[in-house]
């Protein structure tokens, strides 16, 4: 585990993706879990740039092997801080540092460190507990939800994707969190402390986008796509977060769809 103490500094949140021509629709369901079961939103703040770190992005791998088809979503922010240490991560952003560092306030922590893994917002531990993940993964199974999310009607138009969201029970002080998630990629890390190696990774974040639901439990948001877009190799997580608590209520995610050519 390797740290370094950050100033805490409230989240930043926003997110994105791509189509060149033609337009995507989506026709597949979106899944979605309701009261009668639990879920689990796994968070890995990690870099390229820290040693400690490959285990624990090695370990979200096999853990999302063995939860295929449950309702446990993984995402892996890389933040910024180790870029000046010898290796600039490019999957990194500042945002992501100062998304764990809102972590940091809202669960009472002197500072953050890399790999740190937070579960539903609320459970934090060094990310390559093999035997605290996995434990913490099944007990939130296990709790019913305090709310319920719904992502329809993904859509992809050029550049921009749209999706639909209806929320019940968030109550107040919550924020819809949409993160573009990028499955899967390889680096071939030059220097610093990973120097010589090729590392994995899962479940990038890309970017994020927080929408404040007050009044407003339905609505629409907007996410633009980045130029390496491809439909297979990205999805869209959502879940609902207390922005005063870091909790996390409900979770979903919607795949996109095939690509359909205009006017076929």
């Amino acid at each position: 585990m390797r740290k370094i103490k950050i100033m805490i500094a409230t989240g930043c949140l926003a997110i994105a993706g791509l189509v060149s021509a033609g337009f995507i629709r989506s026709n597949k369901p979106v899944v979605n879990h309701g009261a009668e079961k639990g879920f689990a939103v796994v968070e890995l703040f990690t870099s390229e740039g820290c040693s400690s770190c490959p285990p624990a992005d090695e370990l979200l791998a096999r853990v999302q092997k063995e939860n295929a088809g449950k309702p446990v979503y993984i995402l892996a922010y890389h933040v910024d801080y180790w870029n000046r240490l010898g290796w600039k991560d490019s999957f990194s952003q500042a945002d992501f540092s100062k998304r764990q560092s809102s972590y940091a306030h809202w669960l009472h922590l002197s500072g953050v460190y890399t790999p740190q893994a937070v579960i539903n917002g609320q459970t934090e531990f060094v990310g390559s507990a093999q035997g605290t993940l996995r434990n913490a993964i099944r007990t939130n199974l296990e709790k019913a939800p305090k709310a319920q999310v719904n992502l329809t009607g993904l859509a992809v138009n050029n550049y921009k994707a749209t999706l639909k969201y209806t929320t019940e029970g968030s109550g107040d002080n919550t924020a819809l969190v949409l993160a573009l998630v990028q499955k899967n990629a390889t680096s071939v890390v030059k220097s610093g402390e990973n120097g010589g190696r090729t590392l994995s990774h899962i479940q990038i974040v890309n970017k994020l986008q927080s929408i404040p639901l007050g009044n407003n439990k339905t609505g629409a948001a907007t996410i633009v796509l980045p130029d390496n877009f491809f439909a297979q190799g990205y999805e869209v997580i959502g879940f609902v977060q207390n922005t005063q608590t870091g909790q996390i209520m409900a979770a979903a995610r919607s795949a996109f769809p095939q690509v359909v050519i205009a006017g076929n």
